[in-house]
C-alpha cells in the first residue's frame, strides 16, 4: 500500500462492564481519555441465540460465571436497549462513536433503532443469514464482520451475499480475526490481512483487524498491512471476574496503541523530496567532502 488512511481505533468494551450500567458508563469515558474513536458494545438476546440445552447449561468456566446456567450468565450481563440508547446518547456527549455487535434478529432489529453509525456481527454469527439479511435490506449503514473460526467457503459466500445487492462496496468492512481469548502470537497469522485485501480488497469498502492478543506489539504490523479498523477488548481491570478480561486491554495499554498507531500513520510515507528540510543543516554540517 502506498497510501493509508488514518487508523480507526475500536474499544471493545463488549460485556467487560459486568452487566452494571454506572461501569459501562465509567469505561466509556476511559476509551475517550485514551482518544479511541470508538467504544463498541454486544448485544444478545439469550433466549434467541441459544438453545435449551445450551441455556441450561453450566458455564464451562465457573469462576467467571455470573449465573447457575450459562442463560443465566448471559442474561445478567446483558443491558436493555434503553440502557444502550443511554450510553449511545452519553458517547454522543463526551465525543466518542459509539457501536455495538448483535448476535440474534431481534438484537439487531432492536440496535437498528439506535441508528449508530456501524453495526458489526461477530464471527460467531457471520454465517447466520437470516441476521445477515435483516441487516442488509433493514439497515442502511456499515456492516463490519469478523472473519474468525470461518473457513474460505465460508468467506466467499458472505461477500456474496452482500455483492450480489451491490453493498459490499459500499458499507462491508471485513475483519481479520483468529477467534481464541488470548490467541498465541503464532495463531494471530497478521498475513491473513493481506490476503484478504488480494481477495475481496475491490469488493469491499475497508478491511480490519480484530485482535485477541496479549499486548500491542504486533497492532502497527496489522495497519502497515492493511487493516484500517483496529479493534481490541477493553477493560478497566484484566483481573476482573470474566472470560474476555484477560485478552483486554487496561487504559494504559490501549492509550500507548492509539499513541503508536498514529505515529505509524504519520511514519508511513515517501520522502517529500531527496534532501528534506529536516536534514539540510545535517547535510550542511556532516556530509562528507572530498578535500
Amino acid at each position: 500500500m502506498d497510501k493509508y488512511k488514518k487508523p480507526i481505533i475500536v474499544a471493545e468494551i463488549g460485556c467487560n462492564h459486568k452487566g452494571d450500567f454506572e461501569i459501562a458508563k465509567e469505561i466509556i469515558q476511559l476509551a475517550k481519555d485514551c482518544k479511541a474513536d470508538y467504544a463498541k458494545f454486544q448485544k444478545r438476546n439469550p433466549k434467541e441465540l441459544l438453545t435449551e440445552e445450551q441455556y441450561n447449561a453450566p458455564h464451562p468456566n465457573p469462576m467467571h460465571s455470573y449465573g447457575d446456567t450459562y442463560g443465566e450468565h448471559r442474561e445478567f450481563l446483558e443491558l436493555n436497549i434503553e440502557q444502550h440508547a443511554q450510553l449511545k446518547k452519553y458517547c454522543e456527549e463526551i465525543g466518542i462513536g459509539y457501536s455495538i455487535s448483535v448476535w440474534d434478529i431481534t438484537s439487531a432489529r432492536e440496535v437498528i433503532s439506535l441508528d449508530t453509525d456501524y453495526i458489526k456481527v461477530p464471527s460467531a454469527c457471520n454465517n447466520n443469514f437470516e441476521l445477515l439479511e435483516v441487516l442488509r435490506d433493514e439497515y442502511k449503514k456499515d456492516i463490519h464482520i469478523s472473519f474468525g473460526m470461518t473457513t474460505l467457503e465460508e468467506e466467499k459466500r458472505i461477500i456474496d451475499f452482500f455483492n450480489n445487492k451491490g453493498q459490499s462496496k459500499e458499507r462491508v468492512i471485513i475483519y481479520s480475526c483468529t477467534s481464541g481469548y488470548p490467541v498465541p502470537f503464532e495463531d494471530v497469522s497478521l498475513l491473513e490481512i493481506k490476503r484478504l485485501h488480494k481477495e475481496y480488497g475491490a469488493l469491499v469498502k475497508d478491511i480490519g483487524f480484530s485482535g485477541h492478543h496479549l499486548g500491542i506489539a504486533i497492532d502497527n504490523a496489522a495497519y502497515t498491512l492493511g487493516a484500517r479498523w483496529i479493534e481490541r477488548h477493553f477493560t478497566k481491570d484484566r483481573t476482573w471476574k470474566g472470560t474476555d478480561h484477560a485478552a483486554s486491554l487496561e487504559p494504559p495499554g490501549l492509550q500507548k496503541l492509539v499513541r503508536d498507531l498514529n505515529a505509524t500513520y504519520k511514519s508511513l510515507t515517501y520522502k517529500k523530496s531527496e534532501i528534506l528540510d529536516i536534514e539540510k543543516a545535517q547535510r550542511e554540517k556532516l556530509k562528507y567532502r572530498k578535500h
